[in-house]
């Protein structure tokens, strides 16, 4: 071990020493002042303050990144996309709207077709972006989708002008 030179402390004299303890308590009581005026009145007896609530800062993240999250989270989960009762109501509506008569629908063919349903979604949508991609274009447009559609051969109905 290194050998360090070691310096004698130097003392303050008894009326030094006095004389700066009075000045810092002369500090500290006018601190003392000042905080109690800033905390309001005084609470009663066995009041506990709660503790200061701690401000969120925003979170940045670089583009892209919350959408790529976004993503991994989505193919991780086994769950259903759309939610059931959504879709449920929606199928009865354009079964209403087929015939007059009314349609029971058992839980399991809902299911069935909502999984039918999101899978042709998830397929449409993965195509539409490798449409989007080949154009060179990273967002996904309209016309994407219709490529991909008639490509596939599906009949292509166009949206019909604000009909509801």
């Amino acid at each position: 071990m290194a050998r360090t030179k070691q310096t004698a402390k130097k003392t303050q004299s008894k009326k030094t020493q006095d004389a700066s303890s009075q000045s810092q308590q002369r500090q500290l009581h006018t601190l003392r002042k000042q905080l109690a005026t800033k905390r309001g009145p005084k609470r009663a007896v066995g009041y506990k303050e709660l503790p200061p609530v701690k401000l969120h800062q925003k979170r940045y993240h670089k583009k892209g990144a919350l959408a790529l999250k976004e993503i991994r989270k989505f193919q991780k989960s086994v769950n259903l996309l759309i939610p059931r009762r959504r879709f449920v109501l929606l199928v009865r509506e354009i079964t209403q709207e087929m015939g007059a008569t009314a349609y029971m629908w058992k839980a399991l063919g809902l299911i069935a077709l909502q999984e039918a349903a999101e899978a042709y979604l998830i397929g449409l949508f993965e195509d539409t972006n490798l449409c989007a991609i080949h154009a060179g274009r990273v967002t996904v447009m309209p016309k994407d989708m219709q490529l991909v559609r008639k490509i596939r051969g599906e009949s292509f109905i166009a949206p019909m002008s604000s009909q509801r």
